[in-house]
């Protein structure tokens, strides 16, 4: 190692120095804005672990931030966080027993939440941190439940129907400061109506009700008598003074309408001198605006006459262009249709021809290509390879024979053999060679072919007369 550093100089050891510290401090700002956390406003932030103590010396369990930031010591402390949010809850009392051994129902609903006050900060964080809203909810009702039967055990039930400020006051405090033992606040109380089992309240309520009602029925009759004595002095006043203001207003009007007729008066001699000189301008301007009138329709006649000549002579021209192109349009699809067609002709004709020349070749190359197996099977001898194609057309040339005689119809043949003639032969035999002379000459075309016929079809084949034994000759 050392010998490496010597190595590397001073200059390298400086630089290994620098990278260090600057890791180090760099890991530490990492860790250290890791720790630094945030207290929202709506939240409580509780570190726990170890805790400095107070100026005063006083050893707290936890600290409580509200707002603000702090850090936390790693390995040593830890945070969690409290929730401001505040818990409704409904407290339905029944059966309550007042001071008066009245037990009466209170149904109401109280807001509370956790205090951001120090000393109360604290003792939340002891005594609520882990515990969820609902389980905050259920404690903090049970504290409600008890202090709000005390407090109605301590007043009576006219003290707790008509003087509500006094009942809710004595509530807030009581319930208030049983709260603030585990760290809450309360922030609003909301009482609705309250009822008993025996219907006291009810008939208070009605007790009061009446006396309000006859308080308010003698009411309106003082203030009926009153009322009328009023009306009729009013009355008296209204007419004398209805009188005087009549006199005064009919002189008014009176004076009124001589103004009013001498002023219409004006008004009229006013508006007809206005009404001469507005008809004299209108008549004269009605004479002006017709002569322009005149002039102007002159114009638009021959604008419009001059419209109407250009309009028919550019439909003509138009019509006769259209015509004319319609036409040339006409015969250049024509002349491309007629062209087509031929072109079709054309190379369907080749097509087939094509098609007809190729199954020519085919059937020529077939035939090349059999008679080249003939002569090869013949040993390369032509004569014999012709030989085997006739033998191979023997069978098609006997059917040809035979269709040669085959409508011949012989009903009934008699033959009457007379005996032996002079030639040595009977009728029978002479008989029977002629038919067999009559097949075409089998002989001279298995001769060309280089054929030989059997010896039993050769025509000079045929039996004897005599050698045919005469019950064998019938009729």
């Amino acid at each position: 190692m050392l010998s490496l550093l010597a190595a590397m100089g001073t200059g390298g050891v400086i630089a290994i120095l620098v990278v260090v510290v600057v890791l180090l401090i760099a890991s530490i700002s990492v860790l250290f804005f890791a720790r630094y956390k945030k207290c929202p406003s709506d939240k409580v932030m509780v570190i726990y672990g170890k805790i400095a103590k107070e100026k005063d010396g006083t050893q707290n369990s936890s600290k409580c931030i509200h707002g603000g930031a702090a850090f936390i010591v790693p390995m040593i402390q830890s945070y969690a966080f409290l929730d401001l949010t505040p818990i409704s809850i409904s407290v339905d009392l029944k059966n309550a027993l007042s001071r008066q051994n009245i037990r009466i129902d209170v149904p109401s609903r109280f807001t509370v939440g956790i205090s951001t006050e120090p000393a109360v900060m604290q003792n939340a964080a002891e005594r609520l941190l882990g515990l969820k809203l609902n389980e905050i909810q259920e404690l903090a009702k049970d504290i409600i439940f008890g202090q709000l039967r005390l407090v109605i055990a301590t007043m009576n039930i006219e003290e707790i129907n008509t003087d509500r400020d006094k009942f809710l006051d004595a509530i807030s405090r009581n319930v208030e400061g049983e709260l603030k033992k585990i760290g809450l606040r309360l922030i609003n109380v909301n009482m609705t109506d309250i009822s008993d089992e025996s219907g006291y309240i009810e008939a208070l309520g009605k007790e009061a009700a009446s006396r309000a009602i006859n308080e308010a029925k003698i009411s309106v009759a003082e203030a009926d008598k009153h009322g009328s004595i009023g009306e009729a002095q009013a009355q008296r006043d209204e007419r004398i003074n209805v009188s005087q203001a009549e006199s005064e207003a009919i002189a008014g009007e009176n004076k009124a309408k001589a103004d009013i007729a001498e002023a219409q008066a004006r008004l009229r001699e006013k508006q007809a001198e206005a009404m001469r000189i507005a008809v004299a301008a209108e008549k004269i301007q009605a004479a002006k605006a017709l002569e322009d009138a005149y002039a102007a329709e002159q114009e638009a006649e021959k604008a419009r006459a001059e419209k109407e000549k250009a309009t028919q002579e550019a439909d003509v021209i138009v019509k006769v262009e259209i015509d004319k192109r319609k036409k040339e349009l006409e015969a250049e699809a024509e002349a491309e249709q007629m062209r087509r067609k031929a072109r079709g002709e054309a190379e369907a004709i080749y097509a087939k021809m094509e098609a007809e020349a190729r199954g020519v070749q085919a059937m020529l190359n077939a035939q090349a290509t059999g008679i080249k197996k003939i002569v090869e099977a013949a040993n390369g001898d032509a004569a014999n390879a012709v030989r085997l194609m006739v033998a191979d057309k023997l069978e098609e040339i006997v059917a040809k024979q035979v269709e040669a005689i085959k409508n011949i119809k012989i009903d009934k043949v008699t033959v009457w053999d007379s005996g032996t003639n002079a030639d040595g032969k009977t009728g029978t035999s002479n008989f029977l060679s002629g038919m067999m002379k009559s097949l075409p000459p089998l002989t001279e075309m298995f001769d060309m072919a280089g054929l030989t016929l059997p010896e039993f079809i050769k025509p000079n084949a045929v039996p004897k007369a005599e050698e045919v034994p005469a019950e064998k000759v019938k009729e």
